[in-house]
């Protein structure tokens, strides 16, 4: 089917139930949600397009909806409806049209400053009072600018403006999430600029039908919120697989030799490129792996790349495929070599007849539609396809990880003994219970791994918490690390106990430490930590999903007898 990206908004709308049908009867492993929307104006057009966006991203949900303007007394006095619901997420969309009191022109600064107070406080409350009953994740919108402009200019300088007023909220909602996890800002004071605060702000839209914004803007209102979700529960993209002639820069290098190329600052197309490949240079600190899929010579790709004003070097990249097979087949080699699936990675491609073969052979690939350079970076960025929800060391240091295993898999070659050369790595593991330090981490594993997870239970960092505070569970976190470098928390145990029992909820492991042994030594602890427990036997489960067939005869290779293992 085709992209939401490719319908119009008013197509979206005309056609909600017909694409809802197609979306569904896909075969996908749903992730199933329930989402909580709280809203300050009309939400039924919103849900419909959240609906929309998270089923492309293979998440299904089932929605409650507040009544009109009633999202304060549902998250402060309760609702009976609300709390049978159990949400998973709560989305709370309130605007500027929400504000209890603005401050008038001839307010005094220890008012307006009285009036800021208090409108922080009464969303402080809400959100304090959300979280402890709930214990999941709330999305809170920011607020929009307004449509006009009282004083004019001196609307952002004033103590008085409601432009400083509003950014001034924006701030303090910014610092509450930077000092709490699990809380999360829809940007609608970017994705109003980047509307256009008019038409955004079309008064028709909330004096005929109590909507904040306008028909046209919803579905990249609830792009943006779906977004943040899927990035909570794992579901972001995690490589790129780019191309290089008219991509990275301007060119053909086996036609116009890499001294012609159009990079630098010399003409204003070459600094386009550089732009772009700034930015996308940018993604390594956000732990997005930088590959190369071209129909080029190897020498002549990397004469390009040397260029002393490249600013992508050969460096920068974990795999390099440049040839002239099909870029369908390089990409799906780099994502065998890396351990990786073809969905993980975002396909960029000036191409069109390229970007058409990997949409056929590889359809759930994304390949942007990027046109002419000047717009190739807008183009990426509003799809979100790395939208950051959290950013651990382990995200900052993910691209020396897979070059340290780049460099592992280049030693392997030289022992022809397989456990000979596990000896060779040095490796050191440190496996415990879960510890606050790497709640954040695991539960980014919970939702990103596919491959080697018998469960696939996913968790949010709330979630974990519970798991590691609740004395009910025994919980284990596995770091390994080699002569090459830390591969930091690459796997996770969770168990129930049930009497003598433990009934493993949760085993899973990041597939780049497959065939490191690190699943015996996994177990290993387990056995330990159980029988300290007085736990006699271990139940293990598996689910099996299109993506885990790896793990199906796990718990029969570890030793394990119709998911039973006696402790003796």
């Amino acid at each position: 089917m085709k992209k939401l990206s490719e319908y119009s908004s008013e197509a979206l709308f005309r056609k909600y139930k017909s694409l809802k049908r197609e979306f569904l009867a896909e075969e996908t492993a749903w992730l199933d949600k329930k989402i909580a929307v709280l809203g300050g104006s009309t939400t039924d057009n919103i849900i419909k397009m959240l609906d929309l966006y998270l089923l492309s991203n293979g998440i299904k949900c089932e929605f409650y909806e507040s009544e009109y303007a009633q999202y304060w007394n549902d998250a402060v006095f309760g609702n009976s409806e609300l709390e049978n619901f159990n949400p998973d997420i709560i989305f709370i969309h309130t605007s500027n049209r929400n504000i209890s009191q603005y401050p008038q022109p001839s307010d005094t600064a220890e008012t307006v400053k009285n009036l800021l107070n208090d409108e922080f406080e009464k969303f402080t409350v809400m959100w304090e009072k959300l979280s402890e009953k709930y214990n999941c994740p709330i999305i809170q919108n920011n607020f929009e600018q307004p449509f006009y402009r009282l004083m004019g200019n001196a609307e952002c300088s004033f103590i008085s403006g409601h432009i400083n007023f509003l950014t001034k909220l924006n701030l303090k909602f910014a610092e509450y999430a930077q000092k709490h996890k699990g809380f999360y800002i829809n940007d609608i004071n970017y994705l109003q600029a980047d509307f256009g605060i008019s038409k955004w702000s079309d008064p028709f839209y909330w004096h005929m039908y109590k909507y904040a914004l306008c028909n046209e803007a919803i579905p990249a209102f609830a792009k943006s919120i779906s977004n943040i979700i899927k990035s909570i529960y794992g579901k972001n993209k995690k490589a790129f697989a780019l191309d290089l002639d008219n991509t990275l820069w301007g060119g053909i290098v086996g036609d116009d030799g890499a001294e012609n190329l159009e990079m630098g600052q010399e003409t204003s197309l070459g600094q386009t490129y550089s732009e772009f490949q700034s930015y996308i240079k940018a993604h390594k600190q956000l732990g997005v792996i930088l590959n190369v899929v071209s129909k080029n010579e190897t020498e002549n790709a990397l004469s390009g790349l040397n260029r002393p004003d490249s600013l992508l070097t050969p460096d920068d990249f974990i795999m390099i495929k440049a040839n002239w097979e099909p870029k369908s087949e390089n990409l799906q080699a780099i994502a065998h070599e890396l351990s990786l699936l073809p969905e993980s990675f975002v396909f960029v491609d000036d191409n069109p007849a390229e970007r058409e073969i990997i949409k056929q052979v590889l359809p759930n690939v994304p390949t942007p539609e990027i046109t002419t350079p000047e717009h190739y970076i807008q183009t990426i960025d509003r799809e979100g396809f790395f939208e950051v929800t959290s950013l651990t060391d382990d995200d900052r240091n993910r691209v020396e990880q897979y070059k340290d295993n780049a460099a592992r898999s280049k030693l392997q070659t030289q022992f022809t003994d397989y456990n000979e050369y596990l000896r060779s790595l040095e490796m050191v593991t440190e496996i415990a219970p879960f510890i606050p330090m790497y709640y954040s981490r695991i539960a980014q594993l919970t939702n990103k791994s596919n491959q080697f997870n018998l469960t696939t239970l996913r968790c949010t960092q709330e979630e974990i918490e519970k798991y590691a505070n609740d004395e009910k569970y025994i919980t284990l976190y596995g770091k390994l690390k080699d002569k090459f470098g830390d591969n930091g928390v690459v796997s996770v145990i969770i168990g129930e106990i049930d009497g003598t029992t433990l009934h493993i909820r949760l085993w899973l492991m990041s597939c780049r430490v497959l065939k490191r042994n690190m699943e015996n030594a996994m177990l290993d602890a387990l056995i330990k930590t159980a029988k300290e427990k007085g736990i006699k036997t271990l139940k293990g489960y598996y689910y099996p999903t299109a993506k885990n067939a790896m793990v199906k005869d796990f718990y029969t290779q570890m030793g394990f007898s119709s998911f039973l293992l006696a402790l003796e």
